[in-house]
């Protein structure tokens, strides 16, 4: 563990110098200024439409100081994330792409790299990816060639050392870009998940965001665990939330989705949301339960403010970016700090 908290590290200073900032995006800026960073996510189509790309954008723009670009999520085929951040940058909203190990081999990886960053992409998300059965080409071989541990390494390598994975000089200096990986503090077993973000630093992550967080009291546990190893001395940290649409939602992604935990009282209120409301009013029904998510999500983002080690929030609010603006204006997230010069 010694060696894990090694002078030798790389830092990530609340107030670093911008002489000093390893890529120059403004998700980076706002971090290393010490502002408390606020992150989305925009999925791309299944088509070849843009038009939805042009309406996410515009409600993410000004709200964020970074969106998601998600790769294939749930294994199905969609605009690529590369193609999709680069179109969101021409349109003023900075993307983070993310990039799976489940659809290419290291080749590949760090060609698309080279890529993205010659069209302005500076923030990449390393991920393992969903596995391809979930989607809809269940047949579909997963690469994995190498996992997002060893992804990390790689792209940091490639940035700080120009060096490509195999050893290889990257002559005139590699792509700068700054390296997010994903958390899951309720996924078992837990008392590994702090461990397991602390493996990640050592590989050279430079943020960390979190699966979504509904139950706080295990999450300060899981907190207070990174802060004792000094892994938010050197890692962001963003928390993961997201407002539940209904109490079909909540009582789904506690039962069905590995990594999320509902606590009962946070069920009851969904449930008590539509108290009263006949069954046949969907309208009314849909509504208050959407409020009471908003309302529960901004609850969470005003503790989560207040916790140690917590850097900023992810809002992920699927296909409903819509709600994410007032949700943000609630908290007192509003307006984000401007860092364009």
């Amino acid at each position: 563990w010694r060696r894990l908290r090694s002078k030798d590290m790389p830092t990530n200073n609340a107030t670093e110098p911008v002489d000093t900032l390893k890529s120059g995006s403004n998700l980076e800026k706002v971090l290393a200024g010490g502002h408390f960073a606020v992150t989305g996510e925009l999925g791309p189509p299944k088509h070849l439409d843009t038009a939805v790309i042009d309406r996410k954008i515009e409600l993410l723009k000004g709200v964020v100081d970074a969106a998601n670009v998600t790769d294939n999520q749930t294994g199905i085929v969609r605009l690529s994330s590369i193609a999709a951040g680069i179109y969101m940058a021409q349109h003023g909203l900075e993307p983070v792409i993310q990039i799976t190990c489940r659809d290419r081999n290291r080749l590949a990886i760090q060609s698309d790299l080279l890529g993205a960053y010659i069209h302005g992409i500076r923030n990449v998300l390393c991920l393992s990816g969903d596995h391809q059965s979930f989607g809809n080409h269940p047949g579909a071989k997963n690469v994995q060639d190498i996992d997002s541990m060893q992804l990390i390494q790689m792209i940091q390598q490639m940035r700080d050392k120009h060096q490509f994975q195999c050893g290889d000089e990257i002559k005139g200096g590699g792509p700068k870009v700054f390296i997010g990986g994903a958390g899951s503090p309720f996924s078992e077993p837990i008392s590994f998940r702090p461990l397991r973000i602390a493996k990640k630093m050592a590989a050279g992550v430079d943020f960390i965001q979190t699966q979504m967080i509904f139950d706080m009291t295990i999450f300060r546990q899981f907190m207070k665990k990174l802060v004792d190893l000094g892994v938010t001395e050197k890692v962001h940290i963003l928390a993961g939330v997201g407002p539940l649409k209904g109490s079909p939602m909540a009582r789904f992604l506690n039962e069905k989705i590995p990594g999320i935990v509902i606590p009962e009282e946070l069920l009851q209120r969904m449930d008590n949301a539509v108290s009263g409301i006949s069954e046949s009013d969907k309208d009314a029904r849909r509504n208050a339960w959407r409020a009471e998510g908003q309302k529960i999500c901004v609850e969470q983002i005003e503790e989560l403010r207040e916790m140690e080690g917590v850097s900023g929030v992810h809002i992920m609010a699927i296909e409903w970016e819509a709600a994410i603006k007032p949700i943000a204006e609630r908290a007192g997230l509003l307006p984000r700090p401007d860092l364009s010069c």
